[in-house]
């Protein structure tokens, strides 16, 4: 099995209950005595898992695979444990699913684009953070959105991921009936990354509610998809109402992510950059190189906090 990590044919034993474990709420992995994380091509029965990710404080998890190696090496020189010439290779090298690299106590995770992308990843994430017998983990998502009433290149922090009807919940239908869960994150974490937005005062970072839609175009309420059944004053009418809900930005994620990591026991963050402000047109025309710029935005702020928890331990 192809990997950046070496394999060690070790039996898994049953992580010791501990304060900040990662929970997994499935009684049927207690039957499973070799797990294989199929979309990471890692498995307990080829990698120690403790030894390879017992370390890890603080993952992050985006949506292109690039970002994400782009932010290892970042977050590697800003915390001196690398250099921008230092190469990280990709431990999930067995697949092409996802990207997956490490830098210290500091794990980051490709994540595609989507729900279904996201949650197939968690799962195995949350496993493999189980497994690594992990504690006190801080997970935060990075990435892009549109905003809602914000100039282009700003930072929102979100405060609750709401559904398209601006309810602070992720519905998922499961043996066929509908299953809603709470979208509730770390109020606490979301406080930290706004005094860090503070500190480093080098763009707008703003808190606000993060609509998560099920599709790009129609469900985000765009008028250039190939297919549009409403109008453009439908299309405003629908947004300004989002805005006075406390929307301030949409992506594609962020519900099942918080979902998720509520149900594990993980402090979860969402920080997205916005591209563009949705209220004013639907394409993204800022020239390529301030878009880079813009998404380094996430990985500053963030990468901030994680300077700031790795200097205390």
């Amino acid at each position: 099995m192809a990997s950046g990590v070496p394999s060690v044919k070790k039996k898994m034993e049953d992580p010791a209950s501990e304060e900040g474990a990662i929970s997994l709420p499935n009684p049927h992995l207690e039957k499973i005595k070799e797990d294989f994380l199929y979309h990471f091509a890692l498995g307990t029965a080829t990698h120690d898992f403790p030894a390879l990710f017992g370390d890890v404080k603080f993952v992050c998890v985006g949506g292109s695979p690039s970002r994400m190696k782009n932010f290892i090496s970042f977050i590697a020189e800003d915390l001196g444990i690398g250099s921008p010439s230092c190469d990280h290779p990709n431990i999930c090298a067995g697949t092409d699913r996802y990207a997956m690299y490490k830098a210290g106590p500091v794990l980051s995770v490709s994540h595609g684009m989507g729900i279904p992308s996201i949650a197939i990843m968690l799962h195995e994430l949350i496993k493999l953070l189980h497994y690594a017998k992990c504690s006190n983990v801080i997970m935060v998502r990075i990435g892009t959105s549109g905003g809602i009433g914000l100039e282009p290149g700003s930072v929102v922090i979100t405060k609750q991921a709401v559904d398209a009807t601006f309810k602070p919940q992720f519905e998922q239908m499961i043996l066929g009936k509908p299953v809603i869960r709470s979208t509730v994150l770390d109020k606490g974490l979301a406080e930290e990354l706004m005094e860090c937005g503070k500190e480093l005062n080098q763009f707008n970072t703003v808190t606000g509610n993060t609509m998560c839609t099920l599709d790009f175009y129609e469900g985000q309420a765009r008028l250039d998809g190939a297919i549009c059944s409403y109008s453009e004053e439908e299309k405003l009418e629908y947004l300004k109402s989002a805005y006075e809900a406390g929307v301030r930005n949409v992506e594609m994620e962020s519900s099942v992510f918080a979902a998720m990591c509520s149900l594990s026991g993980l402090r979860g963050a969402v920080v997205c950059v916005t591209l563009l402000d949705r209220l004013e047109g639907d394409q993204i025309i800022t020239p390529h190189e301030v878009l880079k710029e813009y998404q380094t935005r996430p990985q500053k702020l963030v990468g901030h906090l994680i300077k700031k928890h790795h200097g205390k331990q």
